[in-house]
């Protein structure tokens, strides 16, 4: 496995494979981690701090079209709380823009429900074929309640197929390595 994020199938016995049933919308991707210490919620924190200018931007926008409608500003995707250390992440709490579901050592489930549609994003971490590495995988599952839901997922299907590798790409970084910010 490279460093570039790659499309895959969502892993096997994770805890987002039961939210894949019936799912309007599924993807992952997979990059070989950097820091192959850090847990499934330590991934998803390094890759949301290193979020890309153009995708905050694309958040950015994303927010102001949709608040005109009367659907959720979500606020930046890289939107941390200040100081809060990984372990005092707790089910319910909010980390970035998401909430977050479950957490294990090995993923965790994070995502947002409202009356159009519910996400549920999983960071999942296995060992990779090559002994000593490990493969993160980020895979994004959404199901649509009604049209407006449709709707919104008409835009959103090919821009999460950009933004959701250049996202990954941070993960594949080592602590030391520069940030590479291209789509």
């Amino acid at each position: 496995m490279t460093a570039k994020p790659r499309e895959v199938m969502p892993p096997e016995g994770s805890l987002i494979a039961r939210a894949l049933p019936g799912a309007s919308f599924c993807d992952a991707w997979a990059v070989r981690a950097g820091e192959p210490a850090l847990s499934a919620l330590g991934q998803f924190l390094k890759a949301v701090r290193f979020t890309p200018g153009w995708v905050s931007a694309c958040m950015s926008l994303r927010n102001q079209l949709v608040s005109r409608l009367g659907l959720k500003d979500l606020g930046a995707l890289s939107a941390l709380a200040h100081g809060k250390a990984e372990g005092d992440y707790r089910p319910g709490d909010r980390v970035g823009i998401f909430t977050l579901f479950e957490n294990t050592p090995d993923e965790v489930l994070l995502g947002d429900r409202d009356r159009h549609l519910d996400v549920t994003l999983s960071v999942h971490k296995a060992p990779d074929a090559e002994p000593g590495q490990i493969v993160v995988t980020i895979t994004t599952v959404v199901q649509v309640h009604n049209i407006w839901g449709r709707i919104y997922m008409i835009p959103v299907t090919p821009m999460h197929r950009l933004i959701a590798p250049s996202v990954l790409r941070a993960v594949a970084r080592s602590s030391e390595a520069p940030v590479d910010s291209t789509p």
